[in-house]
């Protein structure tokens, strides 16, 4: 198992694959790491040398991956908050922000639907 920025790769996977377990880092941006790197794509990750995996972890260190990343989300948002702008106010009240519908659908980001019923009437109310 090879570990590279403190994330476990899994040693049977191709190297394209085992790549995209990092945060930030998917298809593509795998891909074009490999190729910067110069190593073969078909590589399984428990055939990779120590060289390779040192040539990778370079490539990799210009990439904004991991907890830098996940601060710099939180922080752009965080940032629409507090100058107020509509997309803020969307974040802030757990909505979604990029125009979809609401009415009905929404459910990933409102969260899971709750049910309201109407209870029992007292006999006083009946009368």
């Amino acid at each position: 198992m090879v570990r590279i920025v403190g994330v476990d790769l899994p040693a049977n996977k191709n190297v394209v694959t085992g790549l995209t377990y990092i945060y930030g880092i998917g298809s593509s941006l795998s891909k074009h790491i490999l190729q910067e790197a110069g190593i073969d794509s078909a590589l399984k990750i428990k055939d990779l040398t120590d060289p390779q995996i040192i040539a990778i972890r370079d490539v990799i260190k210009n990439c904004l991956i991991e907890g830098d990343l996940r601060r710099e989300i939180n922080m752009s948002i965080k940032r629409l908050v507090e100058i107020g702008t509509y997309r803020g106010s969307r974040h802030r009240k757990g909505l979604p922000a990029r125009g979809q519908r609401t009415k009905t659908n929404a459910r990933t980001k409102r969260g899971k639907r709750k049910t309201v019923g109407l209870g029992k009437r007292k006999e006083e109310e009946k009368t």
